[in-house]
């Protein structure tokens, strides 16, 4: 597990899952390049407390969902870094609605962020990490892309595309000594599924996973850091499901 001196970009990367994958990343002496795309005073405070662990952090503005802004991201975080080990696809939206309600906006919208916000970060980043031989590409995806979600059927279908996604660029890109995995997170308490648990029933939720809790965003982010690590070496084109157990996938 030792990651000194390795470098990573963390997109999303100003709260929930991602800002615990900057600290996660930080104690193991990563230097982050933190994206973000509106929220400047968090990502400042996320860049705040990575360097109080002695690595160096950038904040870095993109809206990955556009190209150019996601190979601009890229192009920053290596001249400023020099190269690029890790890179976090973790960006996202959950927005849904039963499908005759879903708005042609709302479909483009989640796909755009979800799905080619992967693709673009991807496709700016993999020359990068051929050129040095090596890279760790971890996506984060969810359960609803493995089961699909009921009325979150836009966000279910860009997550299970990333899925398929993972898997077509770990055969594409292991013999370039990239591994390329995705973590499928079930129920997460973020600020970004606040609303629905007070909807659903916190104790509710929590009584339905297996393990009688809900995750937080650091149990997510540890196995997000591990499939960065030597110790996770031969893993490649894997979904590592953290949902403590509630949906369990062969």
């Amino acid at each position: 597990m030792k990651l000194e001196n390795k470098i990573a970009l963390v997109t999303g990367g100003s709260r929930g899952i991602g800002r615990a994958v900057v600290n996660r990343l930080a104690e193991a002496g990563v230097h982050v390049a933190i994206n973000y795309r509106v929220d400047k005073a968090a990502a400042a405070e996320v860049v705040a407390h990575a360097q109080g662990k002695g690595v160096d952090a950038i904040a870095l503005q993109a809206d990955v969902s556009h190209l150019a802004e996601a190979t601009r991201l890229v192009s920053e975080t290596v001249e400023h870094f020099k190269r690029l080990d890790f890179l976090i696809c973790n960006a996202g939206i959950w927005e849904g609605a039963p499908v005759e309600e879903i708005r042609e906006e709302l479909w483009d919208k989640t796909m755009k962020v979800n799905l080619r916000g992967t693709w673009t970060l991807c496709h700016a980043a993999v020359p990068v990490m051929k050129q040095h031989g090596f890279g760790r590409i971890v996506i984060v995806s969810s359960t609803a892309g493995q089961r699909g979600e009921a009325n979150y059927s836009n966000y279910a279908a860009s997550k299970g595309a990333q899925i398929s996604f993972t898997k077509s660029l770990a055969a594409e890109l292991g013999h370039f000594g990239i591994n390329v995995n995705a973590v499928a997170p079930g129920w997460v308490d973020t600020d970004m599924t606040t609303e629905a648990l007070q909807d659903e029933g916190r104790e509710a939720v929590a009584q339905s996973i297996p393990v009688g809790a809900i995750a937080t965003a650091d149990d997510i982010a540890r196995p997000i850091v591990f499939l960065c690590s030597d110790w996770a070496r031969h893993i490649n084109g894997e979904i590592l499901n953290v949902n403590g157990g509630s949906v369990l996938c062969g």
